[in-house]
């Protein structure tokens, strides 16, 4: 039985930064809870990275509404980044003067970042464990020590071999 999760999320588009700078400060927040992922983005030196806590901020806000205007149950504690992408947005097109009369063409890339939190589902505080689960997850011990000691009864066979020799030769003289 799988209980459906709510998403919230929220887009800043058209933002004038590379997709490619964008994901380095969106992958540093995936997967974690909101508060850890907000810290995350202040401390970060990146120029990229005061957007990005801006779109985070408008996600968390929006979970905060949408959860009071629908009725729902939303722990805003308990919300996390489920997924935070960096797409490309539309190239502008731009002319960059070279020697001898000509120009050179570049492109300034745009970046459309969506940022999507969900709630995390506990189960339950206490778990239970299936008998046969359990058993199947506890490694057979090994016995070590009986190959040991069938390692020293073949030595002393050895041992025992080698003399016979030489107490045969002791007892003809």
């Amino acid at each position: 039985m799988q209980l459906d999760t709510r998403e919230f999320r929220a887009e800043a588009r058209f933002q004038r930064v590379s997709p490619q700078k964008a994901r380095l400060v969106l992958d540093l927040i995936k997967g974690r809870r909101v508060e850890e992922a907000l810290n995350k983005v202040a401390f970060t030196k990146k120029a990229v990275a005061p957007m990005v806590e801006k779109v985070l901020r408008s996600a968390l806000e929006n979970a905060n509404y949408l959860s009071q205007e629908q009725g729902l149950d939303v722990d805003v504690d308990n919300l996390y980044v489920k997924s935070a992408i960096a797409n490309e947005g539309p190239r502008m097109k731009r002319i960059r003067p070279a020697p001898m009369g000509r120009a050179y063409r570049y492109q300034r890339r745009l970046a459309h970042i969506v940022i999507s939190v969900a709630e995390r589902k506990q189960e339950g505080l206490v778990q239970t464990v299936d008998a046969e689960a359990s058993a199947a997850a506890k490694p057979a011990k090994k016995k070590a020590p009986a190959k040991k000691a069938a390692a020293k009864k073949t030595a002393t066979k050895k041992t025992a071999a080698k003399k016979s020799p030489a107490k045969k030769a002791a007892k003809k003289k």
